[in-house]
């Protein structure tokens, strides 16, 4: 579920780029590597730990039991409970197949 276009980091290092390639400062190339060192730590902690995956999961499962609630307004709740352990345990084993995926 991501959105088209550049990451928020991938903005700013673009950004820091285009003003170091304008200058060719001492200054601005130092921001441009803490700003490229930034990124990649946060790729690396991503990959490392799967975080950015499971927050997708976790959007996913929200998303889809909101979507259930809105075109079943008159179900019950045991129906609704029902629904919701279904989207958790999917929520769950797609958290836990994460574990035997490799990083790279």
């Amino acid at each position: 579920m991501s959105e088209p276009g550049m990451t928020n980091a991938q903005l700013l290092q673009q950004m820091a780029l285009l003003r170091w390639l304008g200058s060719q400062s001492e200054e601005d190339r130092s921001i441009l590597t803490a700003v490229t060192g930034l990124q990649l730590g946060r790729e690396l902690f991503n990959r490392l730990t799967g975080q950015d995956k499971v927050d997708a999961y976790k959007r996913d499962c929200i998303l889809s039991i909101s979507q259930f609630v809105s075109e079943n307004p008159r179900a019950s709740q045991t129906q609704i409970n029902a629904e919701v352990e279904k989207r958790v345990v999917l929520f769950a084993a797609r958290i836990q197949a994460l574990e035997t995926t490799p990083i790279f």
